[in-house]
């Protein structure tokens, strides 16, 4: 049996990362972004002058992730966003990273007593059996001034349109891929952060996520 699981999936610029990082750092587990791994995955394509739909080149780049990267600007970039879709598109690189996922739940660093991982596919692929799931979506025009005041606050500057067009295009390119599409798992409860802060999709998310938790909270309590 796995520690206690959390599986945020949704659309981006949802909110679903901030409310991952809200959730592990409430119950004490460890937080994935799956999202880093497939924009390293892709950072490491273009760097290397490769193309990310070949899978030779994206597949070495995957078993070549140097997380050391994990918090450089230009993997917010339009150019790793739109390569890392087409990386996460290539079976053998999702198994690659699949595998590091299942490690990472099954074996939480740091001692943590659980994991929450977000992504676009955690609690239909990587971790089914996870203990909670939560779907995070919101309007378009939300989520696209949302990632513009992200990316003007480091410092890129893109016009909210071109902003939304890209999120638009990516999640269309994300639903319709063969290989674990982004939708919504059956048993996922769906979060709707259009209208809501962080701080109150947070609370909902909570009031959510904890009856699901609430036997393996019981049987190893935090602390």
């Amino acid at each position: 049996m796995h520690p206690p699981v959390i599986a945020v999936d949704g659309t981006a610029a949802s909110g679903k990362g901030t409310l991952a990082r809200r959730l592990a750092q409430h119950f004490g587990f460890a937080h994935l972004d799956s999202g880093v791994l497939y924009r390293l995955t892709a950072l490491g394509v273009l760097d290397a002058g490769g193309d990310p739909t070949s899978e030779i080149d994206a597949l070495a780049a995957a078993r070549a992730i140097d997380h050391t990267r994990a918090q450089e600007l230009r993997l917010r970039s339009d150019a790793v966003g739109a390569a890392a879709s087409k990386v996460a598109a290539i079976a053998s690189v999702r198994d690659t990273l699949l595998n590091y996922q299942r490690q990472f739940i099954a074996h939480p660093p740091g001692g943590a007593a659980g994991a929450v991982v977000d992504g676009r596919d955690i609690g239909t692929v990587i971790c089914p059996e996870a203990d909670a799931k939560l779907f995070v979506d919101a309007d378009p025009k939300v989520r696209a001034h949302r990632r513009w005041l992200e990316l003007a606050g480091l410092g890129i500057q893109r016009s909210e349109d071109d902003v939304r067009e890209e999120l638009v295009s990516r999640d269309a390119a994300d639903r319709a891929r063969a290989v674990a599409p982004l939708r919504q798992a059956d048993d996922a409860a769906l979060l709707d952060t259009t209208d809501l802060g962080i701080d109150a999709a947070f609370a909902t998310a909570l009031v959510l996520v904890e009856p699901r938790l609430a036997a393996k909270l019981e049987a190893k309590p935090r602390g």
